[in-house]
């Protein structure tokens, strides 16, 4: 497979912290890196997990850049990889009223990793697959409840953050997975703290984009008028569709329409409050990426779940839930990947996180938004799963 390897960072603009003389997020390298193998890939299960030693001991920070600290820098591919066809598909039944949809790609025998996608409701998309070497990795992709090609569609009932932690191992289970690394962006950033904080023994790495904890200041920033001050002009359709004297909580408001008896006036407040994301989620507003809120079938399962969750807080026991368990997964070695200008996802939250958990790698994108597909954070995350591959050493105990 070609492709060009580039240097990181971009012009020493990426950004990382860590704590001065906590553990090293990035274990010492060994003085050769081992390739992955390809042609005589070993089996799961037989990759050494990503851990640190000990816990962060100083809350001192140090700001440096991306490139290695060590005299030589290291070099990782940054570019996305070529579309690639999954090898196999299936549907697994998880509950009673639920079934998923899910896929592999890559190499069937190589090191596992788990996609888990944003929204919750928007399922996943080929492009999702382009993250990952695809002669390393074993890429697992698959559509949460209600979305996607999972069934009932846009199913509200049996829908819970912890009703999707269960399906994740269920599927680990059935795909006969001793253990994988963790991929999530957005709500996927939600699930993968969830998942991994409730199964840490069965994580041997997470990468985390565009953190969201769904915290009561999260919400009410983009959904009560915070980010309306800079996008003025896509809040004014959302805010417009809702009668003045219910424009105390656009979240309530919408979740009436969203289950309404019509199905038009469903279909009219999914496709204006999938909008509403959909023209924030980039930089530079992506028109490509705005057509997607234009199908029925997506912006209804997007919008209905989505609100589904916010309603009811996530499902979360309080608002610190993922903070207050960052100790059980404090081990893992973790990169979290937050755009700068991120105004679905404020920074605030990914900074939060950073400040609970300074053993995991934090890396600013200084010229990016939210979207997992702008030109920084996609070259971070491929990047990241580059580095991750390195420190994977086959053979280890």
């Amino acid at each position: 497979m070609m492709f060009t390897t580039l240097p990181i960072p971009f012009s020493g603009s990426i950004t990382r912290f860590v704590a001065t003389n906590s553990c090293s997020f990035v274990p010492p390298l060994p003085p050769r890196l081992h390739p992955p193998l390809r042609g005589n890939h070993r089996p799961p299960g037989t990759y050494r997990s990503l851990c640190c030693t000990e816990n962060s001991s100083s809350s001192t920070l140090q700001q440096y850049s991306y490139m290695e600290s060590s005299k030589e820098s290291q070099e990782y591919n940054s570019n996305l990889y070529p579309h690639i066809e999954p090898y196999s598909t299936g549907f697994l039944k998880v509950s009673d009223i639920h079934t998923l949809y899910w896929e592999q790609s890559g190499n069937p025998n190589g090191h596992p990793v788990v996609f888990l996608h944003g929204g919750p409701g928007a399922g996943t998309s080929a492009s999702n697959r382009r993250f990952f070497d695809p002669d390393f990795y074993r890429i697992i992709l698959f559509d949460q409840r209600g979305a996607g090609k999972s069934t009932p569609h846009a199913c509200l009932e049996e829908n819970t953050t912890w009703d999707l932690v269960d399906d994740i191992e269920k599927l680990r289970e059935h795909l006969e997975i001793p253990e994988w690394q963790v991929f999530g962006g957005s709500w996927g950033s939600t699930l993968a703290l969830a998942y991994s904080q409730s199964h840490p023994d069965k994580v041997t790495g997470i990468i985390l984009r565009g953190i969201f904890l769904l915290r009561k200041k999260e919400l009410d920033w983009f959904y009560e008028g915070g980010a309306a001050a800079i996008f003025p002009d896509a809040w004014e359709p959302f805010r417009d569709f809702i009668p003045e004297n219910e424009r105390d909580n656009f979240i309530f408001a919408y979740n009436k329409r969203l289950n309404s008896d019509d199905i038009d006036v469903q279909i009219s407040a999914a496709k204006i409050w999938t909008a509403w994301e959909l023209m924030t989620a980039h930089l530079m507003q992506n028109e490509e990426n705005i057509k997607r809120g234009e199908d029925d079938n997506f912006s209804l399962a997007f919008a209905r779940i989505e609100n589904h969750y916010f309603v009811n807080k996530g499902f979360l026991p309080s608002s610190s839930q993922l903070l207050d368990n960052v100790d059980k997964i404090r081990h893992i070695k973790t990169v979290i990947v937050q755009g700068r200008y991120d105004v679905c996802c404020p920074m605030m939250s990914a900074w939060d996180l950073h400040k609970a958990w300074p053993e995991a790698e934090f890396k600013v994108i200084p010229d990016a938004g939210h979207s997992a597909n702008e030109p920084g954070i996609a070259a971070a995350l491929v990047a990241t799963n580059e580095k991750f591959k390195s420190l994977l050493r086959p053979g280890a105990a």
